[in-house]
């Protein structure tokens, strides 16, 4: 049987839930801690009622600049049952502990079988990106660097073994988001969450030589950047009127997008050793857009100003990993993909995680796989990856 008891199960991609005092605890005492990200008690009409609110009508609220944030988990449905799910849990005391809390996150993966967790921010959206709102830029500035010492230092602290350090940067500004990433190095991060398209943010997009100094620090200390879909905040056109689930099943058309956006850009070829993770992008359809942007690439090239010499399938191979929750189509075909391009995902405690049974449902998925295999795709692919197997 594939997932042997030696077997780690690495997970590139979950969410932590930012307790309510990540940046009161942590911003300089000169701000106005109105301004600062902060937790309030807010009364909302009966008719805007959320999953969460008592009786009362009463929410929690993050506050961040004068705006109000409703949502206080971003899916935090891991143990509830589907027919209760509403968009997002509107209190803490709605949520799993493990959500927002490292111990209690522990004893969740341990039931869970799962050894590590990779744990995208929430408020403060997948790559920081919440701080490009409001007009402080030194408050934003420092809203980053408070993320980065809770989580590296806190959260990540608490079992180094079993957390993957990831940072986030203040991406409206290369120069302090290259000094942001020194520091967070020295922290001991391993990875940096980041835009899987920066255009719509209103920052330059890959095709350009704005982010060189960045990804020049990443290739040099094996970095890998963890584009998680949806952080650029734009999601797949569909009908306006459709459903909530439409969006959420073509949400990995966005990691489609940003695998030709990059195997068609300079990066690779200017960094040729840096590393790319299509976090929550899914990888059953890998097959079909390998052979098509080599197709494209063959009958374009010549004229689109791209280069001539490299099949973007290569580069794929090279620099680029895919990430899956529950794909059996990606299995399937993990050999027209590449085994070691495979990553596993838990989600936890979104809604597309299996939580508590990842590890029966990897096993199922993994049953007719070779155990050499399925250890690389368990485990082994991640910590290449990451850079990272503290266990070892």
């Amino acid at each position: 049987m594939p997932l042997q008891d030696y077997m780690k199960l690495v997970s590139v991609d979950d969410h932590a839930i930012e307790p309510a005092d990540v940046w009161t605890s942590r911003m300089p005492a000169s701000y106005d801690r109105s301004q600062i990200p902060h937790v309030e008690e807010v009364e909302v009409d009966a008719a805007r009622l959320q999953l969460g609110a008592t009786a009362h009508g009463r929410v929690q609220s993050w506050v961040y600049a004068g705006k109000n944030y409703p949502q206080i988990g971003l899916n935090a449905v891991a143990g509830k049952d589907p027919r209760t799910w509403d968009v997002e849990p509107a209190r803490y005391d709605d949520m799993r502990p493990g959500c927002y809390d490292p111990v209690e996150r522990l004893n969740d993966m341990d039931e869970d079988g799962v050894w590590a967790h990779l744990c995208f921010p929430s408020f403060a959206r997948f790559a920081g990106t919440r701080f490009l709102e409001g007009q402080d830029r030194q408050m934003a500035l420092d809203c980053v660097r408070a993320w980065n010492d809770w989580m590296l230092e806190e959260w990540c602290g608490t079992a180094p073994d079993r957390y993957v350090p990831v940072c986030i940067l203040p991406i409206w500004d290369v120069d302090l988001a290259l000094a942001e990433l020194h520091r967070a190095i020295g922290l001991g991060a391993r990875c940096i969450s980041f835009p899987e398209n920066c255009s719509p943010l209103g920052l330059p997009s890959f095709h350009t030589d704005h982010w060189d100094p960045l990804f020049a620090v990443a290739q040099e200390n094996g970095m890998p950047l963890m584009l998680h879909f949806g952080t650029s905040t734009s999601t797949p056109y569909v009908s306006p009127d459709a459903p909530t689930p439409v969006v959420v099943s073509e949400m990995g058309l966005n990691s489609m997008g940003a695998l030709a956006d990059l195997v068609y850009s300079r990066t690779f070829h200017v960094f040729p050793r840096l590393k790319v993770a299509l976090a929550e992008g899914g990888t059953g359809w890998l097959p079909y857009m390998l052979e098509r942007i080599d197709t494209v690439w063959e009958k374009h090239r010549w004229y689109a100003h791209v280069d001539t010499k490299t099949r973007p399938s290569t580069l794929f191979r090279k620099n680029v990993w895919g990430c899956f929750i529950v794909d059996q189509a990606g299995i399937d075909f993990r050999h027209r993909i590449g085994v070691d391009r495979l990553t596993w995902e838990s989600d936890y405690p979104h809604s597309d995680s299996q939580w508590p049974h990842s590890r029966k449902g990897l096993a199922e998925m993994l049953s007719e796989v070779p155990d050499d295999e399925a250890h690389r795709i368990a485990e082994l692919n991640a910590c290449e990856l990451l850079g990272w197997r503290p266990w070892a």
